[in-house]
C-alpha cells in the first residue's frame, strides 16, 4: 500500500544536482488520508485499542477516535480552533458507527478465512487522496481506497477503471458484490477526486504555519568505527527536524554522489516533534584522506545544505568526539530513545503480521479503524451502500464510504463484506 505525503517532486532531482541550488521544483504534493483499525479481540496491552481511527494530513496526525474513550479529539490546535464543535459531535456518531461495523465485518473474515477465535486478526481500512500544487493551482493526483487483513492486501479501489480489484481470492464475493451497485462506486470516486480534495485544501488554509512552511533539516555528518571491520569507518549523515518528510540526502565523495548500492540508509523515521530524519551510512577505510560531505536539500532551504567531514573519528579513542561542536551521539541517542518506546507499542501487532500500513505513516502506532452502526450486512457481500465518509454532514449516503464530509471520515451504514 502507498504512502503520501507533503513533498517537493524529485522528477528534476538530476538536474538539481548538476545546475547546482539555483533549479528548484516548485511542485509540492499534499494528501488527506484516514485510517482505521480494529482488532479481533481485545490484547489488553497499554496503548493498543480493539478499535482505532486517525486522520493524516500530510503525515501529521490531526484527529483520533479510539473504542476507549470513544470521542474523535483534535490533534492539532488549529483543528480545535477552527472546527466547531458540531463537526466534533457529528465526528464521534460517525467513528462509533464505523466501530460497530469492523466489530461485524473482522468477525466475518475470520469465519471466511476460517481462523480461530483465540488469535488475534486486524481488519484495517485506509482511504484519502493526494493533490499536485503548482503556484495557485493545486490538481487532483490520486486516491487511496484500500482493505487489509492480517497485515495483507484484502481489497482496494481502481480510481481509474471505478471498479474494486480482489488480490486473494476471499475477497472476490466483496468486490462482486460492491462492483454489482453501480452507485456505490461512482460515489467513491467522485469522493476521491472532489469531496477529498475539497477538505484537504480547506485543512491547509487552516493549517498553521509550520505545516504549510514547513521545517528546515539540520544536517550532521560523524564516523565512528565499524563494529565488524575495525580497519573501517562508518561515515554517517544525519538530517534531522526537517518537515515534511521528503527530503534529498547523499553522501559525496570529492563532490560527486556515492552509489546507492553503497549506501546504509536508515529510511525516513518519525521524530518525536512530528518532524522526521534520515541517516545515510558508507564504510570507508580508516586511515582514507578524501573528502567527503553530506549534500541535503529539502524544499523548506533556498539551497542545499553541504557539511563536509572533519576526519575525526567518534569512538576511535575511546570517548565521544564533538563534531562541529555539537555532541552528535547524544542527539542521536535521544531520537532512538523516542523510536523504541514507539516501536514497543506496536511491537506485538508487527510480531504477529497484524500491523498494516506500515508504508503509510510512522505516527500510527495500532492504525486505527471504524465500524457502522446497527450493521446487518457486511463488507464481503451485502445491503448497506454506505461505506462512511458522509457523516461530517451527518449524512446517510448510498456510498462504499466515500461520502461528503471526508473529514468525518464516514457514515452510519456502511456496504458489509460479506
Amino acid at each position: 500500500m502507498g504512502t503520501s505525503v507533503a513533498t517537493t517532486s524529485f522528477a528534476v532531482l538530476g538536474v538539481f544536482i548538476l545546475c547546482g541550488p539555483s533549479l528548484q521544483t516548485e511542485i509540492e504534493k499534499h494528501s488527506l488520508y484516514y485510517i482505521y483499525t480494529a482488532l479481533s479481540k481485545p490484547v489488553n496491552q497499554p496503548g493498543i485499542y480493539q478499535f482505532t481511527a486517525m486522520g493524516l494530513l500530510d503525515d501529521r496526525e490531526i484527529d483520533y477516535y479510539n473504542s476507549e474513550e470513544q470521542r474523535k479529539i483534535p490533534r492539532q490546535h488549529w483543528m480545535q480552533e477552527k472546527m466547531q464543535e458540531d463537526y466534533w459531535e457529528k465526528g464521534t456518531q460517525s467513528r462509533k458507527s464505523k466501530e460497530q461495523w469492523f466489530n461485524v465485518n473482522v468477525d466475518i473474515l475470520m469465519k471466511r478465512m476460517t481462523h480461530n477465535e483465540s488469535d488475534v486478526h486486524v481488519l484495517q481500512w485506509r482511504h484519502g487522496c493526494e493533490v499536485e500544487k503548482q503556484g495557485d493551482k493545486v490538481r487532483f493526483s490520486k486516491g487511496i481506497d484500500e482493505y487489509s487483513y492480517d497485515g495483507d492486501n484484502f481489497l482496494s479501489f481502481d480510481d481509474k477503471d471505478s471498479q474494486w480489484v480482489a488480490p486473494v481470492a476471499a475477497a472476490l464475493p466483496t468486490k462482486r458484490k460492491w462492483d454489482n451497485v453501480p452507485i456505490l462506486n461512482q460515489y467513491t470516486k467522485g469522493y476521491l477526486e472532489k469531496e477529498c480534495v475539497d477538505w484537504l485544501n480547506k485543512f491547509r488554509e487552516y493549517g498553521d504555519e509550520q505545516l504549510i512552511k514547513g521545517s528546515p533539516p539540520e544536517v550532521h555528518v560523524f564516523a565512528k568505527r565499524c563494529t565488524s571491520d575495525k580497519t573501517k569507518l562508518k561515515l554517517s549523515c544525519l538530517a534531522t527536524g526537517f518537515y515534511p518528510k521528503d527530503v534529498i540526502l547523499t553522501i559525496r565523495k570529492y563532490r560527486s554522489s556515492l552509489p546507492e548500492a553503497e549506501i546504509e540508509s536508515s529510511g525516513v523515521r518519525p521524530n518525536h516533534d512530528e518532524t522526521f530524519q534520515l541517516k545515510k551510512s558508507v564504510e570507508i577505510p580508516q586511515d582514507e584522506k578524501a573528502d567527503y560531505d553530506c549534500f541535503v536539500f529539502h524544499r523548506t532551504l533556498t539551497k542545499p545544505i553541504i557539511s563536509r567531514w572533519d576526519g575525526t573519528c567518534t569512538n576511535c579513542n575511546e570517548g565521544l568526539i564533538p563534531v562541529n561542536g555539537t555532541a552528535i551521539g547524544v542527539g542521536v541517542g535521544v531520537v532512538v530513545v523516542g523510536l523504541v518506546v514507539a516501536a514497543a507499542i506496536c511491537l506485538y501487532l508487527y510480531m504477529t503480521k497484524r500491523l498494516v500500513f506500515t508504508r503509510q505513516s510512522n505516527t500510527n502506532g495500532a492504525v486505527q479503524g471504524n465500524n457502522a452502526n446497527g450493521v446487518k450486512d457486511t463488507l464481503l457481500p451485502g445491503k448497506n451502500f454506505s461505506n462512511g465518509h458522509a457523516a461530517a454532514n451527518g449524512g446517510h449516503n448510498h456510498t462504499n464510504g466515500h461520502a461528503p464530509t471526508a473529514a468525518n471520515g464516514g457514515s452510519n451504514g456502511m456496504t458489509d463484506i460479506v
